[in-house]
C-alpha cells in the first residue's frame, strides 16, 4: 500500500509538473513570436512567473523521495552501517513536521490572496498564493513517504508503466 500511494504521489505530481512546464512554454513562446512581430503581450511574462512556481510546487515531493533536491548526502552517504538511511529519516521527520507547522500560515496567505487581483492577468491571487499550500502539502506527504520507505526498507524506484495503469 505504501508504494502504490508513492506511486500514485508521484505520477499526480509528474503530470502537474507536466502540465505546468506545458503553460510556462506556450506562455515563453508566445512572448517570443510576440516579440519578433512587435510587442509581446503584456499578460505573458506574469503566466510565466505563474507556471514556473506551480512547476515547483508540483515537483519538490518528487525531487526530495528521489534524491534529486539539494541536500548534504556527500557525508551521510559515507557514514557506516546503517545510519545514512536513519538520517535520512530523521531529514524527512524534521521536513515534515517542518511543513505541517507551517500549512496555517500558507492557509492565511491565501486567504489573503482573495482582496487581490493579479496585474496584467486579473486572475485572483488566491490562485498564485495557494502554490505555496500546495508546494508545503506535496513536500510533507512525500516527506512522510521517504520517512516509512526507508523504515520499511523498501528502495525507491520509478512506476512502470503496467503500474501506472
Amino acid at each position: 500500500m505504501l508504494v502504490r500511494a508513492h506511486h500514485f504521489m508521484t505520477i499526480i505530481c509528474r503530470t502537474g509538473a507536466f502540465m505546468a512546464f506545458g503553460v510556462l512554454i506556450l506562455a515563453v513562446l508566445t512572448q517570443v513570436i510576440g516579440r519578433t512581430i512587435g510587442s509581446s503581450p503584456v499578460w505573458t511574462e506574469e503566466l510565466t512567473r505563474f507556471a514556473l512556481i506551480y512547476l515547483t510546487a508540483f515537483g519538490v515531493g518528487v525531487a526530495l523521495i528521489t534524491g534529486d533536491l539539494v541536500n548534504v548526502d556527500a557525508v551521510c552517504d559515507q557514514l557506516p552501517g546503517d545510519l545514512p538511511r536513519k538520517l535520512r529519516m530523521v531529514a524527512s521527520a524534521a521536513t515534515a513536521i517542518l511543513c505541517i507547522a507551517l500549512i496555517p500560515g500558507a492557509s492565511k496567505y491565501v486567504q489573503i490572496g482573495t482582496f487581490q487581483n493579479s496585474p496584467a492577468m486579473a486572475m485572483p491571487m488566491e490562485f498564485v498564493h495557494f502554490s505555496v499550500m500546495l508546494f508545503l502539502c506535496l513536500l510533507a506527504i512525500f516527506a512522510v513517504l521517504r520517512f516509512f520507505l526507508d523504515l520499511a526498507r523498501i528502495p525507491y524506484r520509478e512506476p512502470t508503466t503496467n503500474e501506472a495503469e
